[in-house]
C-alpha cells in the first residue's frame, strides 16, 4: 500500500504541475500541493469504478503528508489517553497504521469501501472496523458506548446491557480462541487419523515478512513475491542486490523451502522507468512471463541472482501467469542459459533446485497433464485463476458477488490440477486468497492438495481444521462438493459437515 504511495510521490505528471504552479503562479508549495491534489482526488471521486473511486482516498493522503512535511508539523495526531473506539467522517492508510492497538480499540467510518487501502490495513492490523457507514459522524458523539462488529459489519449505538454482555461473552470466546491457535504453532498439519500431512506455508513480500511467518508456525514460504525489489526506485535492481535479498529469506527460513515467484509486474503494477504500454485491458496483456520472456535480460538477472542465494538453505524457482508449454520451456532455456554461465564463472548453485508454475490461467489447468511433464510442481494462484474463470473482476464491486472460490467450475479445475500432478508424480500447492479460506480448508484437503500457502495470521486457522478432520472425511466432503450445482450449497454443506464432526 505504501509502495504504491511512494508511485503517486514519484509521479512525473504530479510533480511537474505542482512545479509548474509554483512557478508560473508564484504560491507556496503547500497551497500548490494542495490544488494539485485536490484535483486529482475529485477525478478519482467521480469515477465509476469503485475500486478506482476509493483510491481517492490514497491521493489524499499522500497530499496531505506532503503539506505537513512542508509545514514542519508533526504527523502524529493519534495520542489517546485511554482505550476508545475511533469514529471518523474518513481515514487515510497512514492514520490507519499508526494507530495503537494498545489505546485504539477499533473504528467506524462514514467514507470507504470493503476494498479501501484503510480497510485493508484494518485487516492486517487485526483492529476490528466497518467503513462505508455514511452519516456515523452524525450519529455517535464523544463519551458514547459503541460495539463495532468487523466480522458482521454492524454498529451498536450506547448498546443495551444485553448486547454489551453478549459481545463480551463473544470477545472471551474469540480470546480463548486465539489462545487455542497459538498452541498449534508447532504441532503439525496432518488429518487426526494420521493419514494425511500437509505443508503450511506463508506468502511473503519482503524479508520482513519472514518474522510473520515463522510466529504463526509456517513451514516454509509458499510464495516470495519478489516485485518489491523492483518498485520505488528509478531502475533495475541488480543481480547482487537481487542476490542479498533472496539469501537473507533463504537464510532465516533454512531448512524450510522457498518458492521464489519470478518477477510478476504488469496489470494492476506497473514500473514507470520499463516504458511499459499503455494497454485497453492490461490484466489480460503484456505482464508477468509474457514480459519476461520478451525482456529475457530481466528475467537471466533475477534467475541469475535466485541460484547463486539458492546454496544457502532451499530455495525454489516459480513462473507466474504462465497459458502454455511453449512459456515454460522458453523461460527453463533462459534458466539453463543462467547455470551454464555461472558454472563457467567458477559460482555454486544448487543444482536440483526444483522449477514451477503458478497455475492462474484456464488454459494452465485445463492442459495440467501436459505441463507437469516440463515443471516439478504446481502452484494454484486463485486469485486471478477464479477472475478469469468465470470472467469476473475481483475489484468490481458492481459483480463481486459473482467472484465465488467454491463455484463448481472453479473446484474441478482444481481437482484437475492436482489428480494432474499427482498423476505425474509431482506435488501440488496453492498460494492464492482460497488456501486461507477456511470454508474451503476440507474441500481442498479432500481434493489432495499437497501444499496451503497463505498470509501468515491465517495458518492457524487453516491447522486447526486439517487437524481435526480425518482424510477420508475430508475426501467425502471433496466428493460431495464436486457433485452440487452451486457454491451456496456447496458451502452450507461444508458447514454442516463441519458441526457434525466437531
Amino acid at each position: 500500500i505504501f509502495g504504491a504511495h511512494l508511485m503517486v510521490l514519484e509521479d512525473p505528471v504530479l510533480l511537474e504541475e505542482i512545479e509548474s504552479k509554483i512557478n508560473n503562479e508564484l504560491i507556496t508549495a503547500d497551497n500548490s500541493v494542495s490544488q494539485v491534489v485536490k484535483n486529482y482526488v475529485e477525478i478519482f471521486a467521480n469515477m465509476e469504478d469503485e475500486y478506482m473511486k476509493e483510491r481517492a482516498a490514497d491521493i489524499k493522503d499522500v497530499g496531505e503528508r506532503i503539506i505537513k512535511n512542508i509545514l514542519g508539523l508533526s504527523t502524529d495526531n493519534q495520542i489517546f489517553a485511554e482505550k476508545v473506539v475511533v469514529v471518523a467522517r474518513d481515514l487515510t492508510p497512514s492514520d490507519t497504521a499508526q494507530m495503537d492497538k494498545d489505546k485504539v480499540l477499533a473504528f467506524a467510518t462514514d467514507m470507504g469501501g470493503p476494498t479501501s487501502h484503510t480497510a485493508i490495513m484494518a485487516r492486517s492490523l487485526e483492529i476490528p472496523a466497518v467503513v462505508g457507514l455514511v452519516d456515523i459522524t452524525q450519529k455517535a458523539c464523544d463519551g458514547d458506548t459503541i460495539v463495532i462488529d468487523g466480522n458482521k459489519g454492524i454498529v451498536y449505538l450506547n448498546p443495551q446491557e444485553s448486547v454489551l454482555q453478549e459481545y463480551q461473552k463473544l470477545k472471551d470466546d474469540y480470546t480463548q480462541y486465539r489462545r487455542q491457535l497459538k498452541e498449534l504453532k508447532d504441532l503439525p498439519a496432518e488429518t487426526s487419523d494420521k493419514k494425511r500431512r500437509i505443508e503450511i506455508s506463508a506468502n511473503i513480500g519482503t524479508p520482513r515478512d519472514v518474522k510473520g511467518a515463522l510466529e504463526n508456525g509456517a513451514e516454509g514460504v509458499g510464495l516470495y513475491r519478489t516485485e518489491f525489489l523492483y518498485m520505488d526506485r528509478d531502475n533495475l535492481p541488480s543481480e547482487d542486490e537481487q542476490f542479498e535479498a533472496y539469501k537473507e529469506v533463504i537464510e532465516k527460513m533454512a531448512p524450510r523451502p522457498i518458492i521464489i515467484r519470478t518477477l510478476d509486474i504488469g496489470g494492476d503494477k506497473k514500473l514507470p522507468y520499463l516504458d511499459m504500454p499503455e494497454e485497453l485491458n492490461p490484466f489480460l496483456g503484456y505482464r508477468a512471463i509474457r514480459m519476461c520472456l520478451d525482456r529475457t535480460e530481466i528475467l537471466k538477472t533475477q534467475l541469475r541472482a535466485i541460484l547463486r542465494a539458492s546454496i544457502y538453505g532451499t530455495a525454489k524457482i516459480m513462473y507466474p501467469m504462465v497459458s502454455g508449454v511453449e512459456e515454460v520451456r522458453r523461460a527453463n532455456a533462459v534458466l539453463e542459459e543462467a547455470k551454464k554461465e555461472l558454472t563457467a564463472e567458477g559460482i555454486s548453485y544448487d543444482e536440483n533446485l526444483e522449477v514451477g508454475i503458478m497455475v492462474e490461467i484456464p488454459s494452465a489447468a485445463i492442459t495440467a497433464d501436459i505441463l507437469a511433464q516440463e515443471v516439478d510442481f504446481f502452484s494454484i494462484g486463485t486469485n486471478d485463476l477464479i477472475q478469469y474463470t468465470l470472467a469476473v473482476d475481483r475489484m468490481n464491486e458492481h459483480i463481486s458477488y459473482l467472484y465465488e472460490p467454491l463455484h463448481p467450475a472453479v473446484l474441478r479445475l482444481i481437482k484437475n490440477v492436482i489428480d494432474a500432478s499427482h498423476n505425474a508424480g509431482k506435488w501440488t500447492g496453492m498460494c492464492g486468497e482460497m488456501a486461507g479460506d477456511t470454508s474451503a480448508t476440507a474441500i481442498l484437503l479432500g481434493l489432495g492438495l499437497d501444499e496451503f500457502s497463505m498470509s501468515a495470521s491465517s495458518i492457524p486457522q487453516v491447522k486447526k481444521i486439517i487437524r481435526s478432520l480425518t482424510y477420508e472425511e475430508a475426501q467425502q466432503i471433496a466428493k460431495k462438493a464436486l457433485s452440487m450445482e452451486n457454491a451456496d450449497d456447496i458451502r452450507n454443506m461444508v458447514e454442516n459437515e463441519m458441526k457434525k464432526i466437531s
